[in-house]
C-alpha cells in the first residue's frame, strides 16, 4: 500500500537524499541498516525493548535513506538494488529471529510457530513478487498487496512497542502479522496467475 503512494513522499525523499548523500553512498547505508538490525537483535535478547525499538527504527530509516541517496546521486544500479533487497531480507530476518528469545506466551500455538509463520509469510510475499518478474509473468515490479515491506516494518516496530507494555499483546500482533503476510503472499500469487 505505501509503495503505491510513493509519489506523495517525493519531496521528503529529495530533501533526505540531498542531505545524506554528503556522508555515505547508498550501498553503505544499506549495509549500515544490517548493523543496526544486529543491535536490535542484541537488545531484544537482552530484553531491553526500548533500545531495541530505537535501533530497529534507525535500521528502517536507513533503508529509506539508501534509496533516496541513490536517486539523488543518480547512481541507481541493478547491483545496488540487488544489495538493497538482500539487506532488507537480512534486516527483517535478524529482527524476527530476536523475537524467539523473548518470553512470549502460548496462544493456540507456541510463540515460535507464530514467529515462523509471520516471517515465512514476509519472505513469500517478497518471493511471489520476485518470481513473477523473473519468470516474465509481469512487466513491472508488483507493488500491490495488503501489506508491503513498509507496512510490515511499521507493524514490526509496533510489535516491539507492545512488547514493552505486555508480551501477550506483542504475540497477538505477531499472530495478526502471520495472517496478513501470508494473505498478501496468496493475494500476489492470485493476481499473477489470474
Amino acid at each position: 500500500m505505501l509503495a503505491e503512494k510513493r509519489e506523495r513522499f517525493k519531496k521528503i525523499e529529495i530533501k533526505t537524499g540531498e542531505f545524506f548523500s554528503k556522508f555515505l553512498t547508498a550501498n553503505q547505508y544499506s549495509l549500515l541498516s544490517i548493523f543496526f538490525a544486529l543491535l536490535t537483535f542484541w537488545f531484544l535478547i537482552k530484553r531491553n525493548l526500548v533500545t531495541a525499538l530505537l535501533m530497529g527504527f534507525i535500521s528502517f530509516v536507513l533503508d529509506f535513506i539508501d534509496g533516496a541517496v541513490a536517486r539523488k546521486t543518480q547512481i541507481v544500479t541493478k547491483r545496488g538494488a540487488y544489495l538493497d533487497t538482500i539487506c532488507d531480507r537480512y534486516v527483517e530476518g535478524i529482527i524476527w529471529f530476536g523475537f524467539l528469545f523473548l518470553p512470549l506466551p502460548e496462544i493456540f500455538l507456541p510463540a515460535p510457530v507464530w514467529i515462523f509463520l509471520a516471517f515465512s509469510g514476509s519472505l513469500f510475499t517478497t518471493y511471489a513478487k520476485a518470481a513473477a518478474k523473473e519468470k516474465g509473468l509481469v512487466e513491472k515490479e508488483m507493488k500491490k498487496g495488503l501489506v508491503g515491506r513498509g507496512e510490515r516494518m511499521i507493524l514490526v516496530f509496533l510489535t516491539i512497542f507492545l512488547g514493552i507494555l505486555n508480551f501477550s499483546w506483542m504475540l497477538y500482533l505477531i499472530i495478526v502479522l502471520a495472517f496478513l503476510t501470508n494473505l498478501t503472499a496468496l493475494q500476489r500469487i492470485y493476481l499473477v496467475l489470474k
